[in-house]
């Protein structure tokens, strides 16, 4: 239901589960929060908070002012404090990694664990060196060189190919193809704190500093920029456990639900103990 105004932005909002632990999850670019459905279910005693991210779903739209991440970790963080006190276990796909990992690093107090699938701070794989950053890059020109034209249909084809599930863009339906088309300008507008770290996370001593268990969890058959990205992330993070599941691509959450929460719970045993 749309029952907040969060960080500005009118929010809508989905509960999933139930349970004393509390959760937040934030989903990844072109989605929304019904995204967490599949994977929620299997993730018993968890009461999981899921927003539509700004521009997403049914909440507000950005008017393309300020920079977008901000704007988007700004409502993250209101979410987030209209939750029960106590430490939440922030939840993160993609897009909506970044901002969650954002978060944690802005307050920690709040944070029991940090559960990052793919988190696309690709300016980390650019600071580690290797081929990685620049192969993204290149993979990316047809998608930039569309949406530089305007034509939204050849860049979310071009962008759904390389992070989809596999599917055809042509394939999809219609509504399915203008939901994309409509938002795929969003993608670019994310360039600043994804490629240049325009929000400071890779800040010296700053992921170092993180007092948080992290989990990072990736597809076997992602997009290798992904494996660059959490390797060095999990080099500069005290407390990170990494995983890969099997069979999967960018969209694991969504299209191996059961193996990320075996994944996700296992992890978070671990913790409790």
């Amino acid at each position: 239901m749309l029952d907040a105004v969060c960080g500005g932005v009118p929010t809508y909002l989905r509960h999933f589960g139930q349970g004393d632990a509390q959760g937040l999850a934030l989903h990844c670019s072109l989605a929304h929060s019904g995204a967490w459905a599949g994977l929620a279910a299997c993730l018993p005693g968890l009461a999981i908070t899921a927003p539509d991210l700004l521009g997403h779903g049914r909440s507000g739209d950005w008017d393309g002012r300020g920079d977008f991440h901000s704007t988007s970790t700004r409502q993250a963080m209101g979410v987030l404090a209209q939750m029960p006190e106590g430490p939440v276990h922030l939840i993160g796909h993609s897009f909506g990694a970044t901002v969650a990992l954002r978060i944690a690093l802005e307050t920690p107090e709040r944070i029991a664990s940090l559960i990052l699938f793919e988190p696309v701070l690709f300016c980390a794989a650019r600071a580690a060196g290797g081929p990685a950053f620049g192969n993204h890059l290149a993979a990316h020109a047809d998608f930039a060189a569309a949406l530089a034209l305007g034509d939204v249909a050849r860049a979310a084809e071009a962008f759904l190919a390389i992070w989809g599930r596999g599917e055809s863009f042509a394939d999809l339906p219609e509504s399915q193809r203008s939901y994309l088309t409509q938002r795929i300008h969003l993608i670019a507008a994310q360039d600043a704190a994804l490629l240049e770290d325009a929000a400071g996370m890779l800040a010296y001593g700053r992921l170092e500093g993180l007092g948080v268990p992290v989990l990072l969890a990736e597809g076997e058959a992602s997009p290798p920029v992904i494996d660059a990205v959490n390797t060095e992330l999990a080099r500069r993070l005290p407390q990170v456990t990494r995983a890969r599941v099997q069979g999967a691509g960018h969209m694991l959450p969504i299209t191996h639900a059961a193996e990320c929460a075996a994944v996700v719970n296992g992890f978070l045993n671990r913790e409790r103990r």
